[in-house]
């Protein structure tokens, strides 16, 4: 039986985006979306800011890589690589100690490729470009579907993301990951079966499970150890050029923050960091599966005096001027 296929046909990007700015950088920036572009070069991504100064330019999208939480900046055209543009890329890597930044277009000239090339060669392990070029296809008359196609990435990226594929893994069939990953499950059950306003990201094969506290670079965490036999819940300020300055702003409320959570807290300021951490920790050990209601109650209640502390005045903490 012969079956009627169809004609695939390309869409020209301005068709569906008119405007970089005010269509493909808030498009790419949905969680769905940018979720293709991660995929198309082996990274997690999770969108912190879209328009973030850095340095005298205005990064089109700030991104955090889940698996090693660095940051990876996107610079967008949708049009023709130009000068402007490589010349951003190189100011971004200059502002930030260890980055991926990927520039995206809608087609690379030959010069501009081997440029990324050559950063890819000469620079250290902390940085990572990539070239990328966006395109749309449908067919017939259904709605257009984006592919993003490497021109350029790091030297053995290959290599990196298959070995990367294979720890990871090897992490999800170890009997600690396993128990991380059902105890973030239950734990997730947990918060919504009790009607918690506490709304996690996805589970994962991981110490850790994340919750948004309303403001990029900033985000709470509940935490388990089977090493240390404990879990715990921390604040995570994670801003690149200021979180020690607002980490110490916040401490200068320490007492009242403390009142209001109803313990003390582990301030750390992590000076040989980048981030900082405020810290609360309970001696429970998260492999005792028959005490997880307890430690689940806890944590809950936990995480929500953390985001009742620190929500409103992570808020309304003020860049120096």
């Amino acid at each position: 039986m012969n079956k009627k296929l169809g004609k695939l046909e390309r869409v020209e990007l301005r068709n569906i985006w008119s405007t970089e700015d005010g269509d493909f950088t808030p498009w790419l920036a949905k969680k769905e979306n940018i979720e293709i572009l991660g995929d198309a070069i082996g990274i997690e991504l999770e969108v912190e800011a879209q328009e973030k100064d850095v340095g005298p330019f205005r990064a089109d999208i700030l991104c955090r890589n889940i698996a090693d939480d660095s940051f990876v900046l996107i610079e967008n055209q949708i049009e023709k690589t130009d000068h402007k543009h490589l010349g951003q890329l190189l100011t971004y890597a200059a502002g930030l100690q260890t980055v991926t930044i990927i520039w995206v277009a809608s087609k690379f000239t030959e010069e501009h490729r081997a440029a990324l090339d050559w950063l890819n060669g000469i620079t250290s392990e902390n940085f990572r470009f990539f070239g990328l070029e966006v395109e749309l296809w449908q067919i017939d008359d259904s709605a257009p579907a984006p592919k993003f196609n490497i021109v350029s990435q790091p030297n053995d990226w290959s290599k990196y993301v298959s070995s990367a594929a294979r720890n990871i893994s090897n992490a999800e069939n170890s009997e600690t990951k396993q128990m991380q990953y059902k105890f973030w499950t239950k734990f997730s059950e947990y918060l919504k079966e009790t009607g918690s306003k506490m709304k996690p990201q996805r589970p994962g094969y991981q110490h850790w499970l994340t919750f948004t506290v309303g403001r990029s670079y900033f985000h709470i965490n509940a935490l388990l150890s089977t090493r240390e036999e404990r879990i715990g819940v921390d604040l995570y300020l994670g801003e690149p050029e200021y979180a020690k300055h607002f980490f110490n702003i916040l401490k200068e409320d320490k007492e009242k923050i403390e009142a209001e959570i109803g313990s003390a807290l582990d301030w750390k300021e992590l000076p040989e960091k980048r981030a900082s951490r405020i810290i609360l920790t309970s001696d429970m050990n998260p492999s005792d599966e028959s005490n997880w209601n307890i430690q689940f109650k806890w944590l809950k209640d936990t995480l929500e005096k953390f985001d009742s502390a620190f929500r409103n005045r992570i808020k309304n903490l003020e860049y120096p001027a």
